[in-house]
């Protein structure tokens, strides 16, 4: 009889999707929705998107390279995804001229389109079997579509309907809670909840933080884009140590096992 170790697993690159998982990915929309907009205002908006492509090919060239999930890299990623989407989304408009009903309906054909790639390609859209490779170039593709639509329809009901920040908020807590019903008592699939819930995130982060910074004159708070934009990263950096201590945690406690085979 020989004893030799249990053939590894690939290794996943992308977090379990816990309470704090949902929490942390809500503050990096509302983190990338006002410093998009801080640096868009203290700096000139073409240099402030060339510096966030830049940021964002260093974050997922890094991503990439690292063979497992690392809190800090996955995080990292997706935070410079949430800046460079919202620029991207709002450059359409802003420079462009593009009316957001517009722009939000050439994300959702996009963002349709890299799923009909995905499941294609891969036969799955389960974020569990991203371990790297074609998957987690497809997975990154997606985030991009997502924090790009969600930027586009939260500015269409803030702006275009006229619902304001704070009651797009609320009506975008309301469209969230569908897929969740959905999922939890009227068996709806665990990947199209999943994803639903994903893209309602992005815009609904993203109008709180505007309704927090925004002045008064346009229904805001007035805190300051700047000020709204230290407080959120302060508690993704908390978040982010708090899923590194648990994430090591976890990792000591299922070292890897040997299995005696004949």
């Amino acid at each position: 009889m020989q004893h030799r170790s249990l053939r590894t697993q690939p290794l996943r690159k992308v977090p379990e999707v816990t309470v704090v998982f949902w929490a942390t990915k809500l503050l990096t929309t509302a983190w990338g929705e006002s410093t998009s907009d801080w640096l868009v205002v203290k700096m000139n908006p073409y240099l402030a998107v060339a510096l966030g492509g830049i940021a964002l090919v260093f974050a997922l060239t890094l991503q990439f390279r690292i063979r497992r999930y690392t809190p800090w890299a996955y995080w990292l990623a997706a935070a410079i995804v949430a800046v460079f989407g919202t620029m991207t989304a709002d450059g359409a408009h802003v420079q462009l001229g593009v009316p957001y009903a517009a722009s939000s309906a050439v994300f959702a054909i996009a963002l349709a389109a890299i799923f009909i790639a995905w499941q294609k390609t891969e036969g799955t859209l389960s974020i569990h079997t991203v371990t790297g490779g074609r998957r987690e170039v497809f997975y990154w593709l997606t985030v991009m579509a997502t924090f790009a639509l969600g930027t586009a329809t939260g500015d269409l009901t803030a702006s275009t309907l006229g619902l304001g920040y704070l009651t797009s908020g609320f009506l975008f807590i309301g469209v969230i809670l569908i897929p969740a019903l959905g999922y939890w008592f009227f068996g709806l699939g665990e990947i199209a909840a999943f994803w639903a819930a994903y893209v309602v995130t992005r815009p609904l982060g993203a109008s709180f933080a505007d309704w927090m910074g925004k002045p008064r004159s346009v229904n805001g708070l007035g805190l300051g884009d700047g000020r709204v934009s230290f407080m959120l990263f302060a508690l993704l950096i908390c978040a982010v140590i708090y899923m590194t201590l648990s994430h090591s945690k976890a990792e000591h406690k299922s070292p890897n096992q040997k299995q005696s085979v004949d």
